[in-house]
């Protein structure tokens, strides 16, 4: 693939995308737990902040029944990135819980970054609910460039800074959800299911412009 200074498409969303699939039994080829945490800093539907956690992905209830929801302080923002983007990407394709859960408001995030090597976190407070996303032992960053063929969506481009962990846990009210951290495929080699994502950026590329992408 050859390299230009500038990327001639159009970034649709740019920010921070952490995430944490833990299993049970590592055997198992389905996840227990599925995470994400958005910090969007650029879209087309302004900043914000959101989590989604789905306990019971393939349960179609949601919070306070089973562990299914969302959190955020912008609900348009991430309608649009689940439409868009999170509904196609494989770990999420077809769950139940995803359509299913239950949108909460999220009043505050606190953000403890640690030395960004042992322990890192995100803390989501509102509508009663204080949700945790924790990650430990964290390897070095990887510089990551995804062409649309073999991005999640297979419509976008992507660039991230990956940090892998070795240790991940989803917490909701104090009590810690089901499952490990565990390894898959991603990005050509072997990676940890549990990881921090920086200055990661959505591109839809020239040939295909997107009519709500960031301007």
């Amino acid at each position: 693939m050859s390299r230009t200074a500038h990327n001639p498409g159009r970034v649709d969303w740019s920010g921070e995308n952490p995430g944490i699939y833990l299993k049970i039994d590592p055997g198992n080829v389905a996840y227990d737990t599925l995470a994400l945490f958005f910090r969007v800093a650029l879209s087309p539907y302004g900043r914000g902040n959101a989590a989604i956690v789905l306990g019971t992905p393939n349960e179609a209830r949601g919070w306070p029944h089973v562990p299914n929801l969302i959190m955020t302080d912008n609900q348009r923002m991430m309608r649009w990135i689940i439409d868009g983007w999170v509904t196609k990407m494989p770990t999420f394709v077809g769950k139940a819980g995803l359509g299913a859960m239950t949108w909460l408001d999220c009043d505050s995030v606190e953000k403890r970054p640690g030395d960004l090597k042992s322990r890192y976190s995100e803390t989501l407070r509102g509508s009663g609910v204080t949700l945790e996303m924790i990650w430990r032992d964290m390897g070095p960053p990887l510089p990551v460039e995804v062409t649309k063929e073999n991005s999640a969506t297979k419509e976008h481009e992507m660039y991230s800074v990956f940090l892998e962990a070795k240790s991940a846990q989803v917490k909701i009210n104090g009590t810690a959800l089901p499952g490990q951290v565990a390894e898959r495929q991603f990005f050509g080699r072997t990676m940890s299911t549990a990881f921090l994502a920086f200055s990661e950026t959505w591109v839809t590329p020239s040939q295909k412009e997107s009519p709500h992408a960031f301007e």
